[in-house]
């Protein structure tokens, strides 16, 4: 059987990593504060494999009946898909929270890559050998794949023309035993995740040179190579109380600035190399998969808006008011709104390339666009109905304080509801909406599936307008459309 338990995922991580946060290198990263409650996450999520209730919604069974990961196994069917969301769904629901980067959203990266296997066997028939190679691996050893793509923003007018990659990630020598790279990437999660596939991000291949060729190359990177570094921001949960801070101290993905100090990939983990074709189409097809579990997490943030919401404005007695009653109809609106995305893009779900199933990709990338740009207002709206409570609350330790328990008691119970609990409430609301960590989660949603032109774009290029021509044309008696393979 191939999955780990939780403590093996623990144990996986010494493997002599070098990290560094808060001015310190990392020795024991399972149990630094920073990494803690992350890895206890991920570990809960090994663990849930082995329990009755959960196996058979988070495992399934490949085809010579090795058991793997349920979000690891490529999916072939519609059924597989709704298997995935369910996967998630049931994740979600025990951890009691919103996770990223757990290896589920991120080997969909890899799926699309699988997909153009023919055009890398064009290239270098290794290539696509080295693919489906990895696409095994990850599901029969059970690894934490994370995927680095973001590149450190130098002079990005270097990059416009296509002629010049500035200092980003390349291979600076070629041997016998692979690649030699040098350059940096961001990456969520990689400090205590088991490999990345790492890719450039350039938009422009099609403008490209052959002064380009070593920039265009992608391949998969074990986090504790040596040369590697892992350079990580403070985390915006230690230190705090769980109770005021509930979500931070909990749900806190570390980033990290990955360093690349003349890394050897060995040639098995090179996936593709100097070719600006496969960087291009890797570029172009990068979320066919993974925003599908990505905007699924959104869904999830979306209830959390809604449910956090209602148990504010309910315990004042607020829903017998129309108005309240018509923002709470806003917020049930947006999350349906992803929800029907999401059912739809599966229940129309496409072939794809490589014959995997993937989600429709014009109802995929229009909801991910639709629940991305109308979370902020959301969030705002729920703002609204928590009320002012949610700026001027006293933390956890000062409302338990004896001297003043009457007061506390007098001015923050309501109904049911003791002071406590409408505290716990507010807490929740703050961590949720106001606080450090609610602000990082905006900005990393935001541009954690690529800025949001590139999420327009993908809309643009993924929509099959032709039927709107058609009417249009027959509504308005135009001439027949010219056929532009017949000039």
């Amino acid at each position: 059987m191939a999955l780990m338990t939780g403590n093996q995922y623990r144990e996986s991580l010494n493997d002599g990593r070098e990290v560094y946060v808060d001015g310190e290198r990392v020795t024991n990263i399972a149990e630094h504060p920073t990494f803690k409650p992350i890895i206890d996450v991920k570990a809960r999520m090994y663990d849930l494999a082995y329990e009755p209730q959960y196996k058979e919604a988070v495992t399934a069974r490949l085809d010579d009946g090795e058991i793997v990961s349920r979000g690891y196994k490529a999916p072939k069917t519609k059924e597989d898909l709704t298997a995935i969301r369910n996967y998630v769904e049931t994740v979600l629901d025990d951890l009691g929270g919103v996770v990223y980067r757990v290896g589920d959203e991120t080997i969909g990266e890899m799926w699309s890559l699988y997909d153009a296997k023919d055009k890398l066997k064009e290239i270098d028939p290794t290539y696509a050998e080295n693919i489906e190679h990895h696409i095994d691996r990850i599901a029969r050893k059970d690894v934490f794949h994370v995927s680095a793509n973001t590149d450190p923003k130098g002079d990005r007018s270097k990059l416009f023309s296509g002629k010049d990659g500035g200092t980003l990630l390349h291979v600076v020598e070629e041997n016998d035993k692979g690649i030699v790279v040098k350059g940096a990437k961001f990456e969520t999660a990689a400090a205590y995740a088991h490999q990345a596939f790492v890719k450039p991000t350039i938009l422009n291949w099609e403008a490209g040179e052959e002064s380009m060729a070593p920039f265009a190359c992608g391949f998969i990177a074990d986090m504790g190579a040596p040369g590697l570094k892992h350079i990580c921001r403070t985390s915006l949960g230690t230190n705090k109380d769980s109770t005021d801070y509930p979500i931070a101290t909990k749900f806190e993905e570390i980033d990290t600035l990955l360093i690349f100090d003349h890394v050897l990939i060995p040639w098995e983990n090179v996936l593709f190399h100097r070719s600006l074709a496969s960087a291009a189409y890797i570029r172009s097809t990068l979320h066919r998969y993974s925003a599908f579990n990505y905007v699924l997490r959104v869904l999830r943030r979306a209830d959390y808006l809604l449910g956090t919401a209602l148990l504010n404005v309910e315990q004042t007695g607020l829903t017998k008011l129309q108005a309240v009653k018509e923002k709470i109809s806003q917020l049930i609106n947006y999350r349906e709104g992803i929800n029907a995305h999401l059912t739809a893009a599966v229940a129309n779900a496409e072939v794809s390339p490589g014959g995997l199933m993937m989600p429709n990709q014009s109802l995929l990338y229009t909801g991910r666009v639709f629940a991305l740009s109308n979370f902020p207002a959301m969030a705002h709206l729920t703002r609204e109905l928590v009320g002012g409570q949610l700026a001027v609350t006293p933390d956890s330790t000062t409302l338990a304080d004896p001297a003043i328990q009457k007061y506390v008691d007098t001015y923050y119970s309501v109904g049911d509801w003791s002071a406590e609990e409408r505290g716990k409430l507010l807490y929740f609301a703050r961590d949720l909406l106001n606080s450090s960590y609610a602000g990082h989660r905006t900005t990393f949603e935001l541009f954690a599936q690529s800025p949001p032109f590139a999420q327009q774009m993908a809309v643009f290029n993924s929509f099959d307008a032709e039927a709107q021509r058609e009417m249009v044309r027959k509504a308005a008696v135009l001439k027949p459309a010219v056929s532009l393979t017949s000039l």
